[in-house]
């Protein structure tokens, strides 16, 4: 099940961050749960995943997407980018943009399969390096 975060799920949702992302946004994450940015939530018996989105028409920035290691694999990811897209387009939104490390092959090859296109790099935007970012209409 796919539902908007709330305050109960931070404790399972930084614990999905801290082991997924290799550069994670702790304070990002608090200020969202309560909004305005949205977060969505993968609900398999408790959070298993989510997805965060600075939500600014027509443009928006998905600032994180994060699943827990072991339940990767089973379509939580797209399930929750595809739930995204359809909030987002509810709000007006017409392009979504991310970043993601130029390291993170697979991370690309996910966000591809979803339409997603590489349109910048950003050097040493992250700790580690450079960035991608892609961007897909909606």
């Amino acid at each position: 099940m796919i539902r908007e975060g709330r305050p109960g799920d931070l404790p399972a949702l930084r614990a999905v961050q801290s082991t997924t992302l290799a550069e994670p946004w702790p304070d990002l994450l608090e200020t969202a749960i309560d909004g305005p940015p949205l977060v969505l939530v993968c609900d398999r018996d408790g959070p298993v995943g989510y997805a965060l989105a600075v939500v600014d028409a027509p443009v928006t920035y998905v600032a994180e997407v994060a699943v827990a290691p072991d339940r990767q694999g089973e379509g939580v990811g797209t399930e929750l980018v595809m739930a995204l897209f359809d909030r987002l387009r509810e709000r007006g939104v017409e392009r979504v943009r991310l970043t993601a490390r130029t390291v993170d092959e697979g991370v690309h090859d996910f966000y591809e399969r979803l339409g997603f296109e590489v349109v910048d790099r950003v050097h040493d935007h992250y700790e580690s390096g450079d960035g991608l970012v892609f961007e897909r209409s909606l």
